[in-house]
């Protein structure tokens, strides 16, 4: 009876009837609260929804998408998940490629395949439109220093909110560079442990994600421990 009650629809997504349009407004807090920066009061923008939602999925871990209570981790309200997500341990990916769930080597192989073309697919809209996000960041930061009447608070917030975006996009450029990282490990023990002829591909596809991800990198000029004040970061165009 138990799979009957999954929040998660087809391709790991979670089903249409739990999402709202805030539902990932806590990465972007998240972002900025790691980094000992404020968090904005100010709503958030499309885009800046947008940015959020696509920033989860590379941010979470690959195996947790599954999950039957996804929807606890989508809104964040499991505090101790997203403290969670600031953690990295290179072997936990291969860690969970030798679970019980996975009973053949093919399976393992297949998997670690599967996750790493779900990440070449989701990278270049992430940066599409984290580009649109901090141009119109750069815009936001030029009309500030033009309209002399605005009140300490909004700049306050435009400046957190600024802060907010950057760092979530610095977040997502550090968790790829991780998770390049884990698709490594597991691929390099697995041809070890269980060797295949399907390992060359998933190497080529691990290089594909590599080359995907270098297409679209950012350049962060914050601190890469996430603890000094937010700063900003530039995309490449």
């Amino acid at each position: 009876m138990l799979p009957g009650c999954t929040s998660i629809a087809d391709f790991g997504r979670l089903s249409d009837q739990l999402v709202t349009d805030d539902i990932h407004a806590w990465v972007g807090e998240e972002a900025a609260g790691s980094a000992g920066g404020l968090i904005s009061a100010d709503n958030l923008t499309g885009d800046e929804q947008t940015l959020r939602d696509l920033a989860f999925p590379l941010i979470e871990p690959p195996y947790d998408r599954i999950r039957w209570d996804a929807v606890v981790y989508e809104f964040g309200t499991k505090r101790s998940f997203q403290h969670e997500l600031w953690a990295f341990d290179p072997t936990a990916y291969y860690r969970h490629l030798q679970g019980e769930m996975l009973r053949s080597s093919a399976a393992r192989y297949n998997q670690l395949i599967d996750d790493m073309r779900n990440d070449i697919v989701r990278v270049p809209p992430f940066f599409f439109v984290a580009r649109r996000v901090i141009d119109l960041d750069r815009r936001r930061e030029a009309s500030m220093e033009q309209i002399r009447d605005l009140t300490p608070a909004e700049r306050v917030n435009a400046r957190a909110r600024i802060a907010e975006n950057s760092l979530t996009v610095a977040w997502v450029d550090k968790s790829l560079s991780q998770r390049c990282a884990s698709y490594r490990f597991a691929l390099e023990h697995l041809a070890v442990a269980e060797p295949q002829p399907v390992a060359a591909e998933a190497d080529s596809v691990l290089t594909e994600l590599q080359q995907k991800i270098a297409a679209n990198q950012v350049v962060v000029v914050a601190s890469p421990r996430f603890t000094a004040v937010p700063a900003a970061v530039a995309v490449a165009k």
